[in-house]
């Protein structure tokens, strides 16, 4: 079986072509940072109009890289929602319009699903049951996962996203966007414990986040500072990381204890945050945990891993045959 998998939820074009048993025979992905990067965010209009420009000849190069035919694809993924209206509506116009004139079926995926599942695409991959923390610029959850298309939620932020907060904190240090690829590097000139934020909700009892407070204590630390040269950006930087990744793992190792499970998986953009993989992948051998990321490469929006979630949905649960779809911009993952 060939998967056919579809992602144009934000600001990413991704299509791929995975195997019957996860393994990605070719992906492409156009990002359109630079596109948005002079207007500081995503603007949803320039999104959806550019996936319209992408997409098909993204197909066509992933079917000349694994010298494939379009007939030769048997099923099709695509997102569907959560992300801008119009941009997830590009996606499920093409992937449905050609599942129709292929004759295959068409299965719409969630796109934290996606994401939730890319480590499987990664060697060695992790088995159920385990523990996923989600953690993008639009989400951070903590999820139990049991099987396929069986999560249940037990914590989330409360406010801004983790992802999210890199993005403003690296705006207020004048950094560009997108802000946490840029923050991260710089934090590595930083002294450590130069400044002391907060770690929001690091003693709630449960298993929730916050990060908008943190976000807030970055600029106030700048407005009460003088002299802002390259070493205090630096060193705000660092600090802003370390509280970041201080809640994300002691939150991780929360819900570990709190499920009795072994096992997490981290996906999301922030995945690929070094920072944070260090210091869960240090935790991990000293609790005698398992730890799992996704390939760097797949921790962005991508077609691999809506294809993966395809995969698993069309095995456990295939789709009727339709010519209808609609698109979920608001749709919740878990319960």
């Amino acid at each position: 079986m060939v998967v056919l998998g579809i992602e144009t939820s934000c600001d990413e074009t991704g299509i791929a072509l995975v195997g019957e048993h996860a393994q990605v025979l070719a992906q492409a992905v156009h990002s359109q940072v630079d596109m948005h990067r002079e207007y500081g965010g995503v603007v949803p209009e320039l999104a959806s109009r550019d996936h319209i420009r992408r997409v098909l000849p993204l197909l066509e190069q992933c079917l000349h890289a694994a010298g494939l035919a379009r007939t030769d694809i048997d099923a099709i993924a695509v997102t569907v929602g959560p992300g801008l209206a119009g941009a997830l509506l590009v996606g499920a116009s093409v992937g449905y319009a050609l599942g129709y004139a292929l004759r295959v079926p068409v299965v719409g995926i969630h796109h934290l699903e996606g994401h939730l599942l890319s480590p499987l695409l990664a060697t060695p991959a992790p088995t159920f049951p385990f523990v996923a923390l989600l953690v993008s610029g639009g989400h951070t959850q903590l999820m139990r996962v049991d099987d396929f298309g069986s999560y249940v939620l037990l914590g989330e932020t409360q406010d801004d996203a983790a992802g999210e907060a890199f993005d403003k904190t690296a705006q207020l240090l004048n950094l560009g966007y997108p802000g946490g690829p840029a923050v991260s590097r710089l934090a590595e000139f930083g002294v450590p414990d130069a400044h002391r934020f907060p770690r929001p909700m690091l003693h709630s009892g449960d298993l929730n986040f916050s990060f908008s407070g943190l976000k807030t204590a970055v600029l106030t630390k700048l407005r009460a500072t003088s002299n802002v040269c390259e070493q205090t950006r630096a060193d705000i930087a660092r600090s802003f990381v370390d509280a970041v990744v201080d809640v994300l793992v002691a939150k991780s190792l929360a819900a570990l204890r709190a499920t009795g499970l072994s096992t997490l998986v981290v996906a999301g953009g922030v995945g690929a945050n070094q920072q944070l993989r260090a210091r869960l992948e240090d935790t991990a051998q000293k609790n005698q945990l398992k730890v799992y990321f996704p390939p760097l490469e797949l921790c962005t929006d991508n077609g691999a891993m809506i294809a993966v979630a395809g995969l698993a949905r069309l095995r456990t649960n295939p789709p009727p045959p339709t010519t209808t779809f609609a698109v979920q911009p608001r749709w919740p993952l878990a319960a």
